[in-house]
């Protein structure tokens, strides 16, 4: 079976986007930096809504990335990545695909792939649909420490309760935490 995990880095107030989507406020240094690269070794495909794959491919193949981020920068663009999306007919980021229907069902279908890992980066309504359906495997969520006057939540608009088994931490230097979770019925049931 494959994996399905999560990623999004939230204010101390629960916010992972500003009140116009911004995320200028997550820090982001040289300790973050390293656990990025360490995350993207695992070759996982990095699954986005559309919104987020329009801030993602703005910024990974450009120059700056490229000189600020290198490392991090060489894996998102290498990557294989898919965007959700109604409206976008074709992606140019390199190696992406669009799906455009059955999201659900296709991600269920990916996760039967043996050896097949996801990862969901940002992408807040995608986050929920799959919570709702029970599709992940794990949630990390960095923890920033500072807090905004508004924004968007991650998972607004569940509409059933998420019970979550805390399964390790990580204290930044810089205040943040990672904080990482299992579905409470994934560790019931020893899956």
């Amino acid at each position: 079976m494959g994996m399905l995990g999560m990623f999004n880095f939230v204010t101390l107030n629960g916010f992972f986007a500003g009140p116009n989507g911004e995320f200028s406020w997550h820090t982001h240094g040289a300790e973050e930096s390293t656990f990025s690269e360490e995350s993207l070794k695992s070759g996982a495909t990095l699954l986005f809504g559309r919104v987020t794959y329009d801030i993602m491919a703005g910024f990974w193949p450009t120059e700056n990335a490229m000189k600020t981020l290198p490392v991090v920068a060489a894996g998102m663009n290498r990557a294989e990545k898919i965007v959700f999306s109604t409206t976008l007919k074709k992606a140019d980021w390199n190696n992406t695909r669009v799906i455009s229907s059955d999201i659900i069902d296709q991600v269920r279908e990916m996760k039967k792939i043996p050896g097949m890992n996801m990862a969901v980066l940002g992408s807040g309504s995608i986050v929920t649909q799959f919570a709702e359906h029970g599709l992940f495997d794990q949630y990390q969520i960095m923890v920033d420490p500072v807090a905004l006057g508004g924004g968007a939540t991650m998972f607004k608009g569940l509409k059933k309760k998420l019970e979550l088994t805390l399964t390790g931490t990580r204290v930044f230097t810089n205040g943040a935490v990672l904080l990482t979770y299992a579905p409470a019925g994934i560790l019931q049931e020893g899956k």
